[in-house]
């Protein structure tokens, strides 16, 4: 029996539409239902950093340190990273103070930090340095790091400071001319050492061109969490799960800062920012 050739063509029309609603990402979900469209796979402009620095210093605030740290590591289960843990020797880092002003209590809670690399002897394809701020920031001892940070800052991809540890950045003269913020509980003290920063507040964090600061502690978590939705691919979606395994809610937005207002810190923005 001859085959019917509109049969023929009807049927083959069927199997195209078939095909193609089962490979669309819609197919089975119910309109207004289920899960949302997957994520658009999005790449940054550039290739996004692999090698990570942190500079220790005497006294530094452990939440500075381990809260970018533990979103880091989190990245590091999705893509090859790097750490270096940089210091003046190679003897563990303590958070303790230096003074024992600052120690009246005379407690021994003080984690300590063991580095990787010498000041003197870092590795030559560092990418990203991070600088965290604690008590130590106000220390009149710091020339070495200080001189470090100026002397690698050409190379950097990134530089990120986390609360005080802008002030230790600033003494170095690499913000000078760039946004930046701060802790805004350690304002007056810190902005002194950056007299030729342009210092942004109100401002949970702030980003100018390779430099980004964080305001106080707890803001260089939300910095990260932006940081890596920008420069790595599919950092949206990543930073979505980061927040959902870690039953975190990051602050998206840079201008949330209600700091500057408990503290009286407004001054006005140097430049536009969006």
């Amino acid at each position: 029996m001859k085959p019917n050739s509109s049969l023929i063509g009807l049927l083959t029309t069927l199997l195209l539409l078939t095909s193609s609603v089962l490979a669309s990402p819609q197919h089975g979900k119910a309109k207004g239902k289920g899960n949302p469209p997957p994520i658009p796979i999005t790449s940054p402009s550039e290739e996004p950093p692999t090698h990570y620095g942190i500079l220790l210093i005497r006294a530094f605030q452990p939440l500075d340190i381990y809260g970018p740290l533990d979103t880091l590591q989190l990245l590091a289960h999705n893509r090859h990273l790097t750490l270096t843990l940089l210091s003046r020797t190679l003897l563990p880092v303590t958070s303790e103070p230096a003074s024992a002003m600052m120690n009246t209590h005379r407690s021994t809670f003080w984690p300590t930090i063991s580095p990787t690399h010498t000041l003197t002897s870092p590795p030559s394809n560092l990418q990203v340095l991070i600088i965290p701020g604690g008590p130590g920031a106000r220390s009149p001892d710091l020339g070495p790091e200080i001189a470090f940070i100026r002397s690698v800052f050409p190379k950097l991809q990134y530089l990120i400071t986390i609360c005080t540890g802008s002030g230790i950045a600033a003494q170095s003269g690499v913000l000078d001319g760039r946004r930046a913020t701060t802790n805004k509980a350690a304002w007056n003290s810190m902005t002194a050492m950056g007299p030729k920063v342009k210092w942004v507040a109100p401002a949970r964090w702030v980003e100018d061109g390779k430099v980004w600061s964080s305001s106080g502690v707890t803001a260089g978590i939300d910095l990260i969490y932006e940081f890596i939705k920008q420069k790595y691919p599919n950092g949206t979606a990543l930073t979505k799960r980061f927040g959902e395994v870690t039953e975190y809610e990051p602050e998206t937005d840079w201008r949330a800062d209600p700091w500057s207002e408990r503290f009286n810190v407004t001054v006005p923005v140097p430049e536009p920012l969006v």
